[in-house]
């Protein structure tokens, strides 16, 4: 979720166009002047049902009120979004308004002159937004970017397939889930669906185990040391393999990207698998790359990362993230402007509304629709501690070798000691 915060959110999925939404063609500078005539080039990886509507009906609604500005919009898909950025970056030229995750991949950017500090400008309003989802946007104490969908990495199963393998209660420890696996496959249910291609999906299981039985701090501390080969990051490993071992992914599942229409998402919105760990969108993008476009609809439940036996860790730490915009370093005037409409209450609203977004504003959390993501923000509100998705938290080398080390203990290549001392190696070195 690539971080993802998935996202790895990933709401960025492949089937709708990805090409540019001219709204007018007005002339395009970078002045100061908010009256001046301005193109603001917006990317983002929302470019499916149910947010890509959303957003281009907001644009619309900005450019009518403000017939100066022109919005050219990219919905990309995740990956191809991430690879597109990484062009633009490293030559210097980012776009005026792009997705962001924060974290150590934000910095990044940040040291590297790429966007703007916002401080001074949001400093008006940015006070309505929940603090726990500011943090990966606040570097050194300055602003950077602005969340607007905030949540955590959890599991989703389908209730049905539950209740024909006669699994309840939900899990509340890890060999529960081994057990609730175990009872699937001899029910002939597919347990997981799993994105192994994508291999950042695959990541959320390996930190979340590492987070249950080192506790939140675990994961710093190995940063901070430079070190991830500490018993408790191999036992992580130990209690992953555990999972592999019992083969509980769909069929070719080391193929399968996350939002194809064979991949993750569409195996479990048209019930192939009973469960996935995944982030607060899940549920959204399982109906939009289903065959039906409607998904599991009520069948589809949520519960926490259980704990592990012996372990330090609880189920209020919380891994995950959300999603949010930065601001390229020579964006128009305007951009800002337009950033904070779409962080309007009422905007924010319409997104919560979609049960794609769980908003960062706090006057529009009465919008969340549905059971589900309701929990998921009662959840965070409880937080005790909070771990960024680990490919947005870290330098991006570092955070890419944690998704492709956990592939290579997934696809069986590795054993959890061998992957903890080349996530090591890389460590070392940023």
């Amino acid at each position: 979720m690539t971080t993802h915060l998935s996202r790895r959110t990933l709401l960025g999925l492949a089937g709708a166009g990805a090409g540019a939404y001219l709204l007018s063609a007005c002339g395009d500078d970078k002045s100061s002047d908010p009256n001046a005539p301005q193109t603001i080039n917006w990317w983002h990886i929302q470019n499916t049902e149910p947010m890509l509507p959303v957003w281009a009906a907001l644009a619309d609604e900005y450019k009518a009120a403000h017939s100066n500005v022109t919005l050219d919009i990219q919905p990309l898909e995740n990956e191809a979004f991430k690879a597109k950025l990484t062009t633009a970056t490293q030559a210097g030229d980012p776009p005026d308004l792009f997705q962001s995750w924060g974290g150590g991949v934000l910095k990044q950017q940040v040291d590297a002159g790429l966007v703007k500090d916002i401080t001074d400008d949001v400093k008006p309003w940015i006070g309505g937004l929940l603090p726990a989802a500011m943090e990966p946007y606040t570097i050194d104490g300055k602003i950077y970017g602005v969340p607007f969908d905030i949540g955590m990495v959890g599991f989703w199963y389908n209730k049905d397939l539950f209740t024909r393998a006669g699994i309840t209660p939900t899990p509340t420890t890890w060999a529960g889930v081994l057990d609730a696996v175990r009872k699937l496959k001899t029910a002939g249910i597919t347990p997981i669906a799993l994105a192994g291609k994508d291999k950042w999906p695959a990541h959320f299981y390996w930190s979340y185990l590492a987070m249950r039985i080192g506790g939140v701090g675990a994961l710093q501390k190995a940063v901070d040391d430079k070190n991830f080969d500490s018993p408790d990051l191999v036992a992580a490993g130990e209690r992953l393999k555990e999972l592999v071992d019992l083969q509980p992914f769909q069929k070719g599942f080391l193929g399968a990207a996350y939002g194809t229409p064979d991949g993750q998402a569409a195996t479990m919105g048209n019930g192939g698998a009973a469960m996935e760990l995944m982030g607060q969108w899940a549920p959204a993008v399982q109906a939009s790359s289903s065959t039906s476009k409607k998904g599991l609809g009520d069948k589809v439940g949520f519960f926490p990362f259980p704990t592990v036996d012996g372990g330090k860790g609880t189920t209020t730490e919380v891994f995950g993230g959300g999603n949010g915009f930065a601001i390229g370093k020579d964006a128009p005037a305007a951009t800002v402007d337009f950033l904070k409409f779409l962080l309007s209450a009422d905007n924010q609203r319409k997104s919560a509304q979609t049960g794609a977004v769980l908003p960062t504003v706090k006057e529009a959390a009465t919008a969340i629709p549905d059971a589900n993501g309701k929990l998921v923000a009662e959840t965070l509100a409880s937080y005790t501690g909070f771990q960024l998705y680990l490919d947005q938290a870290y330098a991006p080398a570092l955070g890419s070798q944690i998704n492709d080390s956990v592939a290579e203990l997934v696809a069986g290549n590795k054993s959890p000691a061998q992957i903890v001392k080349d996530i090591t190696q890389v460590a070392k070195t940023v």
